[in-house]
């Protein structure tokens, strides 16, 4: 078969094996297969015009009764998601579309009411080409357009039964075919994923100080909760206004017309520094407070935040120890299809103020200089902030596309040179320029920030960063941002970032913590029971709306070693309006909602079960504490509340040699309970037995349908519980005196 053969332009149609997706073709869109195996079905489409310009507009064809889902630019910095089922209904600014190839795809194989059709779903992802950038967007006679900025190759279409392989693969291909940037399984993931941490960002905001982080970590280590890692957010740079600037501060943010006029830190974290002063010895700058917190608090890594131009308002002309960068005013142009979103004050701010901009042959010395000495004062990473700015200083530099390859070069070989665990997270990047010019980056933040005081950001939180993972996951791992311990919506966060796969941190101010919900997080060392992939939302949640359709959940699904786990979150009531422009609440009392669990919620679960599983499942539930056998391919029902969640722990069953059936769950009181079971062997010596490694304390559980004889941890006979309605049998596992210790537990049925 020929690669590609099943995606052409055929009749005035855009026909993906068989099916008619786009109807009324424009005469000059032109597909060509994709070169190589990695994707049988796929292909690169392009359009031929003789028309001129840096940013032109071409119909391709239109979208009519087919169900999407598309993630797109609400605002610069940004993605959320967006449902329709016709073109019109896709925004300014789309960077990933997924069509839903066939009517009644989505109730899958297997059920009745899909019997006789197979799934298909497409993939279009606008890409980069050369040094032009291409994004999706619909019109009011329903069909796609797509804006390209010059160049006439602006997409690839692929194709198949499975989504997420489909999303996978056609990534993959573009990957090879652009040799730009690297997939996520390509990339190092830094270690501080696996641990708990903490950000000083929600807890002080720029006012933060060496002080305020003692504090910080002595408050969360005094309630049994260590973290392991620190962000010190916006707050510890050298920075100042121009004489002229006009200051841009509103509650909460930083001054964004302020400018970095020294790479080494401001007063506040010097050791007994005065405000005006610097201390030129390095002893006494950021090494002091960070060894100090380090050998005090046990901490793992210590990351610092700054802007990939410096600061807000980039580096500041005119100042002696910076003046070898070059750095110049310029003044930022946003694209037509950013204007037409949500406004932004800061980059209404920077556009006012301008921003010093460095020259770009000089920004790896900038980086190197900044990050050696970072390095050398015990720091571990960087969170770099701000940096969709790029695409909008372009002019003057070969446009957005190569100012943005060029810095993002620069930034990953300065990160190579000086972090050795590839300690740095990506944020406010939601733009093609940088996602396809990643060849090293690992983390990205997954969407808008947690805003702890505006009560309609929750839930549209929760939806924005799972449906953003479905795009943003096949470059880096998604990173669903800090958020408070204590707060309304603390569990509810909380149970997200269990079942994201992401790292897990809170920005709680001093002494505001809770530490039940955290020890559903965070084991007693400090680490995480992180699920293996990146959350996404369930095959059907892809195409319907959890936040404004009134009638659906969102499921969000994710793997462990030997078991998977889902979240489901009521979201409905909030979402970002495209009349008014931001997020708002339009139903204030948004209903009670039903759904469905199964153990096809878990897209890849058969990976990880035993030879030979029939398909049954145990499924545990969190907060409901119920362990229910479900066979192959029935459901159980589940009803959530406005802003109610639950987490279900979903384990293949072992049918063992004795006629016993067995599943272990994990450590029943964690969000993520399956998340604690490293290592999983069934019937040693050809006995009824179970044999596993376990991490952690607490309450460990496992499905037996048959009272076990005796339960051995390391080398002691446990004491057990077991129900006999449920099979759940349970013991208590003490804490152990090692960090990351694995328990040798033995079970004999």
């Amino acid at each position: 078969m020929t690669v590609g053969a099943g995606i052409t332009v055929a009749d005035g149609n855009l026909v993906v094996l068989g099916n008619a997706i786009l109807s009324d073709v424009h005469d000059n869109i032109v597909t060509t297969p994709a070169a190589g195996d990695s994707l049988t079905n796929g292909a690169f489409i392009g359009v031929h015009s003789d028309r001129l310009g840096s940013r032109r507009v071409f119909p391709v064809g239109k979208l009519q009764g087919l169900r999407f889902m598309c993630v797109f630019r609400f605002k610069l910095w940004w993605m959320t998601q967006r449902m329709g089922s016709c073109g019109q209904d896709i925004p300014f600014e789309t960077q990933f579309l997924i069509v839903e190839g066939q009517n009644g795809s989505h109730f899958g194989e297997g059920s009745e009411m899909g019997a006789g059709q197979s799934a298909l779903y497409v993939v279009f992802l606008p890409i980069l080409e050369g040094d032009f950038r291409a994004v999706l967007q619909g019109n009011e006679h329903n069909e796609i357009e797509i804006c390209l900025e010059s160049g006439e190759s602006f997409g690839f279409v692929a194709a198949g039964s499975n989504p997420f392989d489909v999303i996978t693969n056609a990534v993959k291909t573009v990957e090879k075919h652009l040799q730009t940037f690297s997939h996520r399984d390509k990339k190092k993931m830094p270690d501080m994923l696996n641990w708990f941490g903490w950000c000083t960002w929600d807890a002080f905001y720029t006012d933060v100080t060496a002080e305020g982080v003692r504090q910080g970590l002595k408050s969360l280590e005094k309630g049994g909760i260590p973290p392991k890692f620190v962000i010190i957010d916006d707050g510890w740079q050298s920075v100042g206004m121009d004489t002229t600037g006009i200051k841009c501060k509103a509650d909460n943010t930083a001054n964004f017309a302020s400018r970095l006029t020294h790479i080494k830190e401001n007063h506040k974290f010097q050791k007994d520094g005065k405000e005006g002063h610097r201390v030129e010895d390095p002893a006494m700058g950021l090494h002091h407070i960070v060894t100090e917190i380090k050998e005090k608090h046990y901490l793992k890594y210590v990351y610092v935040w700054h802007a990939i131009t410096g600061y807000w308002g980039g580096v500041r002309p005119g100042i002696k120890e910076m003046e070898h960068y070059e750095s110049k005013i310029s003044y930022p142009i946003s694209s037509p299809g950013v204007n037409s979103n949500e406004p932004c004050e800061a980059l209404t701010s920077i556009v006012t103020n301008g921003l010093g901009l460095m020259n770009p042959e000089k920004v790896f010395s900038f980086y190197n200089e900044l990050h050696s000495y970072l390095a050398s004062a015990g720091i571990d990473g960087v969170k770099v902030d701000v940096q969709n700015i790029l695409e909008t200083l372009g002019a003057g530099h070969g446009g957005r596309v190569k100012l943005a390859q060029k810095y993002h070069q620069a930034l990953e070989a300065s990160i190579s040179r000086n972090f050795q665990d590839n300690g740095i997270i990506s944020c406010m990047s939601h733009n093609t320029d940088g996602l396809y010019s990643s060849k090293r980056t690992a983390v990205i933040r997954a969407s808008d920030d947690f805003w702890p005081r505006d009560p309609a950001s929750h839930t549209i939180h929760i939806a924005s960063v799972a449906y953003n993972t479905i795009f943003l996951g096949e470059f880096m791992q998604p990173d669903w941002d800090m958020f408070h311990s204590l707060h309304p919506m603390a569990e509810y966060h909380g149970a997200a970032r269990a079942v994201g796969g992401c790292a897990i941190y809170v920005s709680d101010k001093p002494g505001h913590h809770d530490f039940n919900l955290l020890k559903k997080l965070v084991l007693s060392d400090g680490s995480i029971l992180r699920a293996k992939l990146p959350g996404r939302p369930t095959r059907d949640c892809l195409f319907s709306d959890p936040a404004r359709d009134g009638i659906s959940l969102l499921k969000i699904w994710n793997l462990n070693d030997f078991s998977g786990v889902v979240g489901v979150f009521n979201c409905q009531g909030a979402g970002w309006c495209r009349v008014g422009k931001k997020n708002l609440i339009h139903d204030e009392q948004p209903g009670t909602i039903t759904g469905v669990i199964r153990a096809k919620d878990v897209d890849y679960l058969p990976r990880v079960a035993d030879d030979g599983w029939n398909g049954d499942t145990i499924i545990f539930s969190h907060l409901g504490g119920e362990v229910v056998y479900l066979p192959k391919n029935a459901s159980i029902p589940m009803t959530l509340k406005s802003r109610e969640y639950e987490v279900f722990t979903v384990v293949p069953v072992k049918a063992l040699s004795n006629g016993a059936t067995f599943a272990p769950i994990g450590l029943i009181k964690m969000f993520n309970s399956g998340g604690a079971i490293k290592e999983l062997k069934y019937e040693r010596e050809r006995n009824a037995t179970v044999g596993m490694k376990v991490r952690g304390s607490g309450i460990f559980g496992v499905y037996s349908s048959s009272r076990p004889k005796r339960i051995i941890v390391d080398t002691e006979e446990m004491k057990f519980e077991y129900e006999e309605g449920s099979g759940l049998t349970t013991i208590d596992l003490k804490i152990p005196e090692e960090e990351m210790y694995l328990w040798n537990i033995t079970i004999e049925l």
